[in-house]
């Protein structure tokens, strides 16, 4: 059912409207006793996530009794981060998903499921898993609190995917990421319907009814004057809501260009950064613009690591980004990377399959790091004096000495294309 809708390509929701959206919504549930809030981490900070948080708590108080950030397989939030995301809503609330050993399986999407989605290319059964607090918790209520916007692994990011990837486990995160690339990234991203989508839809439909789940979606763009504008609000318990967030995101966060670029210069904020695992955001989101022979440049102040997790990070540094045909005859051969696949989805999704370079500018990671998973070096410093982010404008920016290049303040906003090889 859908509780609550309003978006559109011109809205300019506040701070306010939200609270008068989800205040609607809510109090059309009628009473709740114990509520839990699924937002996302810090790395979705841009989401406006935190403010809906803030507000749900707000509303019910006492009653929201638990916050599970749905970090998958990222870094637990800091107490510095919680605060700058969520204000003042109580750290006693906070709990911290462990991917690893937090989680129960709810029940099985059938290989024979999962072979029809990817056109044969894989052949596994996908287990529908959960952080257990929301199945041992109790809860008259589950507020599952996102964003929908372009995404690499399911087409467009938000809705079930917060639950069974958000609070999933490793191999309900493993096999969607590994599905989602071997079917291939430009044919999902910018898409509702993808085969990711249609196994987190299974698993909702079949294993997830008795879980009270609310989403809570907005659609955020950046705005001509390069500022956050939250252009749509979307409650409900099925799929109404997350198709309406999709269509107006497609509207809002996908650029569509009339020429392939030659040069594209992507800024990596340093506090939303600080691995390639999400720093290669920079190559998902740009990589159907750029053009053959073209070069991706990627500002990465706070780049630190390649993984959030040890083992992801070491897996990342011992086969590299090396392409989709490298990496497929790699899992056939390696263990290690075959009860990984997520490892191993990410090395598909930041590879340019050859077609243009990527160069890496980090913070704190040598040059012999950044070319040992087959990535380009440049010097931070010296690039960023060329690429000042602080005068680029996002879009067609042309340099003093007549280069030309287009500037992207933050990827994870949007999902940018050339019409020649974007298919519908």
């Amino acid at each position: 059912m859908l509780y609550y809708n309003r978006g559109s390509e011109s809205e300019m929701l506040t701070e306010e409207d939200l609270r008068r959206g989800l205040s609607e919504a809510l109090g059309k549930l009628g009473e709740r006793k114990k509520v839990l809030a699924i937002p996302p981490d810090y790395t979705r900070l841009h989401s406006q996530a935190g403010i809906v948080t803030r507000l749900a708590w707000e509303y019910y108080r006492e009653r929201l009794t638990d916050v599970l950030p749905a970090l998958g397989t990222h870094a637990p939030m800091t107490e510095t981060e919680i605060r700058n995301m969520f204000g003042s809503v109580p750290l006693s609330l906070f709990r911290t998903h462990d991917w690893r050993k937090d989680v129960v399986t709810l029940g099985e999407v059938p290989a024979e499921f999962i072979r029809q989605q990817s056109e044969g290319k894989v052949d596994y059964p996908w287990k529908a898993q959960v952080n257990r607090l929301l199945v041992e918790g109790s809860f008259d209520l589950i507020l599952s609190i996102g964003q929908i916007v372009p995404h690499e692994v399911v087409g467009m990011a938000g809705h079930n995917k917060n639950v069974f990837v958000g609070t999933g486990g490793p191999e309900g995160i493993n096999k969607s990421h590994y599905l989602g690339a071997v079917y291939g990234m430009e044919r999902m991203m910018g898409r509702a319907d993808t085969p990711v989508r249609r196994v987190l839809n299974y698993a909702s439909e079949h294993f997830a009814r008795q879980l009270p789940i609310l989403h809570v979606l907005t659609v955020v763009a950046q705005g001509e004057d390069g500022q956050l504008k939250i252009r749509g609000l979307y409650i409900g318990d099925d799929t109404e809501c997350f198709q309406l967030a999709a269509d107006l995101s497609l509207k809002v966060n996908f650029k569509m260009l009339d020429e392939p670029l030659r040069r594209v210069v992507v800024y990596l904020d340093p506090a939303e950064f600080k691995s390639t695992w999400l720093g290669n955001k920079s190559v998902y989101r740009t990589r159907m613009a750029i053009a053959d022979g073209g070069e991706l440049i990627v500002l990465a102040p706070g780049l630190k690591e390649f993984g959030e997790d040890k083992q992801i990070d070491a897996l990342i540094r011992k086969y590299g980004y090396a392409g989709t045909p490298k990496v497929l005859s790699l899992v056939r051969e390696s263990e290690d990377l075959r009860n990984n696949l997520s490892a191993a989805a990410h090395l598909i999704h930041g590879s340019s399959e050859g077609r243009f370079s990527i160069t890496y500018c980090p913070g704190h990671l040598s040059r012999k790091e950044i070319e040992s998973v087959n990535f380009r070096f440049a010097d931070l410093d010296e690039m960023t004096k060329r690429y000042n982010p602080g005068t680029l404008k996002d879009g067609f920016n042309t340099l003093p000495d007549g280069e030309r290049v287009f500037y992207i303040s933050n990827p994870a906003l949007g999902l940018w294309a050339y019409r020649g090889r974007f298919v519908d």
